[in-house]
């Protein structure tokens, strides 16, 4: 039988410390070579082409749906315009939840520590992301998409609550879904070029944050207490649920001149949908299934926020 050792938890742990710094080293000469500046970068006056999507109608909520079939493709256009601002509106929400978080995470830790430095260096990245968002709001036609007011105080709960592996998995699933559809959008030849420009900033400084993310809460499951673990399943899976209301806003609809409840009502009967949902989290629902995330009731609310088949 083997004995572990104060010694072996002890060496385990600086293990673990020195690759927290390495990752976050590594991350850190990312950043400086491959960040990029919206307000520099994008071509803001140029005015949004006739006939081109807002985000390709494949991923539209209604796609595919007898609604969709009896709109007119002006009509579609018009809702994919609404759902990206409404889903930058999501966005802004989300990275002023993830900002507070990173920094309840560093807050007792080393500033000359690596592992802090990326983490103010992704605070500064979400900055520069929310203001992108905010301006892509602005420059159409279309309103700014607030959360519910319940999803607003849930959030308050959540960064009040969460423990550390917890705010990881949230951020993960935050930035994952998104950033699989972001991926199809910035190539996309249909969709207008602010949109690609808008996704392909926030596509490649994103994959830095979900490195961070990945590697944080893999060595947090480790590390964290039994009780934390098994928060952080709960949690997590509660935040999916909440997550996946929050990702369609009933108001869409409406401003595009549908009936909402026949609109939700569409979209949660859509198989299109589930699918599109489910292919979005699967590298994340795959991931945390490996670090042991996705079990017991966390599991059954992963599934119950059909973002886990």
């Amino acid at each position: 039988m083997t004995t572990v050792t104060e010694a072996d938890v002890l060496r385990d742990a600086l293990g673990l410390l020195k690759d927290r710094e390495q990752v976050a080293e590594r991350l850190l000469a990312s950043s400086a070579k491959h960040s990029f500046d919206p307000d520099e970068e994008l071509d803001w006056d140029a005015p949004y082409q006739e006939g081109m999507w807002f985000w390709p109608p494949e991923l539209v909520s209604l796609y595919d749906t007898p609604l969709w079939r009896g709109m007119s493709e002006e009509q579609r256009i018009r809702l994919s315009q609404h759902e990206a601002a409404a889903l930058a509106s999501l966005g802004i929400w989300f990275e002023i939840i993830l900002m507070q978080l990173l920094v309840r995470h560093i807050y007792d830790k080393a500033a000359t520590s690596a592992h802090v430095r990326y983490a103010l260096t992704e605070i500064e990245d979400e900055c520069r992301h929310s203001k992108m968002f905010a301006r892509l709001i602005a420059h159409g036609d279309t309103p700014w998409y607030p959360v519910s007011r319940v999803h607003r105080n849930l959030g308050r709960v959540f960064k009040t609550v969460s423990t550390t592996p917890g705010s990881f998995t949230a951020t993960l699933l935050g930035e994952e879904v998104l950033d699989w559809m972001q991926r199809l959008t910035f190539p996309d030849e249909r969709v207008q070029p602010l949109i690609r420009g808008v996704t392909r900033i926030h596509v490649v400084e994103e994959a830095r944050h979900v490195r961070y993310a990945r590697e944080e809460l893999r060595r947090q499951m480790v590390t964290a207490p039994r009780w934390s673990q098994e928060f952080t399943r709960i949690t997590s899976g509660e935040f999916a649920r909440v997550f996946s209301v929050a990702f369609v806003n009933p108001e869409v609809y409406t401003n595009v001149g549908l009936d909402k409840r026949e609109a939700m009502a569409q979209v949660r009967a859509s198989g299109h949908r589930r699918e599109i949902m489910q292919t979005g989290a699967k590298r994340l629902t795959d991931f945390l299934d490996d670090i042991g995330v996705l079990r017991g009731v966390g599991r059954r609310l992963w599934r119950s926020s059909g973002l886990l088949a």
